[in-house]
């Protein structure tokens, strides 16, 4: 038996050939209608599903490139904190949870930011990772976001905040609750500035971060289908033993009850926030700006009987 497993079945393998390896990620399935999508197509839609509008996640790096003038643009050095101050284990150590999450995203934790232009007007951008432990918000994070809205309101820029979470990391218990009220502390230092704070609320935006800084933009903007809530829908259900609406929490929903100004497919998304960035920063819109450019008067025709060099 070791003789067919050892000898022939390799060299039947050598003479048939080796099956090539597939990339797991090459076909993406819509959530909605298990419509199957290449994903080159999907990456050059900006991970829209073209056929239901779908909007699937997007890295930080890809949503910051799609964000800033020509892709460009600067991260900030966020704190270093504790890495597990709580010393914290339920099935598995909380430490190795977070070293396989930093393996997976090579990140250090769920906040990334950075500044660049949009459409010429310097901006700081936060990014809320949901690969990373579900977006949660640690102290990491929130060091990181409150870096990023002093460091803005210092430099006087506005400040786009990109927000997907599943809410607070429950593995660093009260240390985590904490960083929701000193969140607010970093968006009153950015009003006290008079520098505008946009919230883009992106699937799924839950728990303690609805509670706290992701609902405090001057105009909160949301993507279509977004789930935007506290508590989860089927935990409100079984709590008040009652049937939700339909759309209950998502983005459109919210928008109709006044608890989100707009709903921003994600191709119009950088257009909109160029707008309303330059409206609240009391800026010409860049359309605004180049009607504003003075034409140039045609030069004076010359006289018939004066002589035209050949």
């Amino acid at each position: 038996m070791n003789w067919i497993k050892n000898f022939v079945r390799p060299k039947i393998r050598g003479i048939l050939g080796t099956k090539r390896d597939v990339p797991e990620n090459m076909w993406i399935k819509c959530p909605e209608t298990g419509e199957m999508v290449f994903y080159k197509d999907l990456e050059a839609n900006q991970f829209v599903i073209p056929g239901s509008g779908y909007h699937m996640r997007m890295a930080p790096d890809v949503r910051l490139k799609h964000t800033f003038d020509g892709g460009a643009y600067t991260e900030i050095e966020l704190p270093d904190v504790a890495t597990d101050p709580l010393k914290f284990r339920d099935e598995r150590k909380y430490g190795d949870r977070l070293k396989e999450a930093r393996a997976k995203t090579d990140r250090r934790d769920a906040i990334v930011a950075a500044h660049g232009r949009i459409d010429g007007l310097e901006t700081m951008a936060v990014v809320q990772d949901f690969a990373f432990m579900g977006g949660s918000l640690g102290m990491a994070a929130g060091e990181g976001i409150i870096t990023a809205m002093f460091e803005a309101a210092e430099k006087r820029m506005p400040l786009v905040l990109y927000a997907a979470s599943g809410g607070a990391r429950m593995q660093e218990g009260i240390l985590s609750l904490m960083q929701l009220p000193r969140t607010t502390v970093g968006v009153q230092r950015l009003r006290e500035a008079g520098m505008p704070y946009v919230v883009v609320l992106t699937h799924p935006t839950t728990g303690g971060v609805t509670a706290s800084y992701a609902m405090l933009g001057d105009i909160q903007i949301a993507e279509p289908g977004a789930l935007i809530g506290f508590a989860g829908p089927r935990v409100i259900e079984q709590t008040i033993r009652e049937k939700l609406p339909d759309g209950f929490q998502r983005a459109e929903y919210l928008r109709d009850h006044g608890m989100v100004d707009m709903v921003v497919h994600r191709h119009e998304l950088r257009a909109t926030l160029s707008r309303v960035l330059h409206m609240l920063m009391k800026q010409p819109a860049p359309e605004q700006a180049a009607e504003a450019l003075p034409v140039p008067e045609p030069a004076p025709a010359a006289p018939a009987d004066t002589p035209v060099e050949s």
